[in-house]
């Protein structure tokens, strides 16, 4: 199983490189590859059995954007034929339209898919995150809680008219932005959220979806009991009205 690392040295803003640690803990079959900005992707040439890109700073948004606008028609391909993306944190601004700044400042995204995100750099919205998601790959597995952080400058915004598909159905916290419940970007097995933790290690269920996802023969995370019980710990107490969400 090959996991491609998208630009380690500057996407792994909260650690998120976290993720991948703990799928290669979970699995001894997983080859990890990393993709510095100055080598040329190997889903270029290939396919990956999952993509990972985390969260960055504001600058380095324009270094992945320039580094992945050569390939963007090769990323459509891969999504479109049910490739496995998983992007974390503020990289999913990479893929929409544009990022405007309250300044007035523009940068354009991807365009691949038909959102805009907006960031006011003095404003940091920071809170818990409680959503749903749906497994698909198992037909009475339902809905499994996600639980998570968020920290960013941005909210982003589907386009007048565009089809809306989340990842995550949001029970308390904001979506995408604070006016919809919606929250992510899944098209295919292209899956985006703005929520981090890391993601996979607050989240062993999801964790054992993205596995199954990739092909692993054990469906196992490490450490499961501990992981499973301070889950469970985290839904309890994110679904407890009286638990402050926004600081």
């Amino acid at each position: 199983m090959k996991i491609e690392v998208l630009f380690p040295e500057i996407c792994n803003l909260y650690g998120e490189l976290g993720n991948i640690s703990y799928l290669q803990k979970s699995c001894a079959d997983i080859e990890v590859v990393e993709t510095g900005l100055n080598d040329e992707p190997i889903f270029v040439s290939e396919v990956p059995d999952l993509i990972y890109m985390g969260t960055m700073t504001e600058k380095s948004q324009l270094l992945v954007i320039e580094k992945l606008n050569c390939c963007k028609e090769r990323i459509v391909e891969l999504i479109e034929d049910g490739a496995n993306f998983l992007v974390t944190g503020n990289a999913l601004e990479v893929f929409g339209k544009e990022i405007k700044d309250v300044d007035g400042v523009t940068a354009e995204g991807l365009g691949i898919f038909d959102i805009t995100t907006s960031r006011d750099m003095m404003n940091r919205y920071n809170s818990l995150y409680l959503g749903e998601f749906s497994d698909g790959l198992q037909p009475d597995a339902g809905m499994m809680k996600i639980v998570g952080f968020k920290s960013q400058f941005t909210h982003s915004y589907w386009e007048d008219g565009a089809v809306q598909t989340p990842l995550f159905i949001t029970e308390r916290g904001p979506g995408l932005n604070p006016q919809i419940k919606g929250e992510g970007i899944r098209v295919n097995n292209f899956m985006a959220t703005y929520v981090i933790g890391p993601l996979l290690v607050l989240n062993p269920l999801l964790a054992k979806h993205i596995l199954r996802m990739c092909g692993a023969k054990k469906i196992d995370v490490a450490f499961e009991e501990a992981a499973m019980e301070s889950y469970e710990a985290r839904v309890r107490e994110y679904s407890n009205p009286d638990t402050g969400f926004y600081y």
